[in-house]
């Protein structure tokens, strides 16, 4: 009986092993891809064709006003951000036309900036975007974007606002929570869901 008993631990044990190991193969496999989407990505949209800008302050949606009237023919998508009205003032003040503007209110951190807007940059065809943040939010923003824009074969430039203060919900920028949410778009990519209720401090976006 006792015999019986460890034969069956040792094909569950097994069972287990074969599961997680195809579970590194094929994460493995999959990030491969990234860095070929990305290479080819540039190489076939080598400047950008529209303007990513993730909220978190009234001046970003200001540099990025000030920003795009150098580039009058391309979208702009904020996520996230300041109140629509308030930021539709802000873009109109600079000149710039309502049908350029992309106003996006789902997300409700770093990690679903993106996740909510992937589609659409892939329904439109883009295949590189500028990707506007505050200096202390960009490498967190990279690499999140490395992930989930690199997957779908999209391209990013990054440009910094170095003038933003840290606020007090970003008072710095560990590299746990860089980890954190590296980890949660690399579960996004595998099983579509982004883990935002691990999130310890959501962000309710638009207000």
């Amino acid at each position: 009986m006792s015999q019986h008993f460890y034969h069956k631990r040792q094909k569950k044990s097994k069972k287990r092993q074969f599961v997680y190991l195809a579970s590194v193969a094929f994460l493995l496999a999959l990030l491969s891809i990234i860095p070929i989407r990305l290479a080819i990505a540039f190489q076939q949209a080598p400047s950008p064709q529209a303007i990513l800008t993730l909220g978190g302050g009234r001046e970003r949606e200001e540099f990025t006003a000030q920003f795009a009237q150098q580039y009058p023919n391309l979208d702009i998508w904020v996520s996230g951000g300041i109140l629509p009205d308030q930021a539709l003032k802000i873009f109109q003040t600079a000149g710039i036309p309502n049908r350029q503007l992309h106003i996006d209110c789902r997300a409700v951190d770093t990690v679903t900036n993106f996740t909510t807007l992937v589609t659409d940059f892939k329904t439109r065809n883009l295949q590189h975007l500028y990707l506007i943040t505050a200096n202390f939010h960009m490498t967190r923003a990279k690499a999140i974007a490395t992930l989930i824009l690199g997957s779908r074969g999209i391209a990013f430039t990054p440009v910094a606002i170095t003038n933003q203060p840290i606020n007090r919900h970003h008072s710095s920028e560990s590299w746990y929570r860089t980890l954190r949410d590296v980890s949660r778009a690399i579960a996004w990519l595998i099983t579509g869901h982004t883990g935002a209720s691990l999130n310890p401090n959501p962000v309710k976006t638009c207000t």
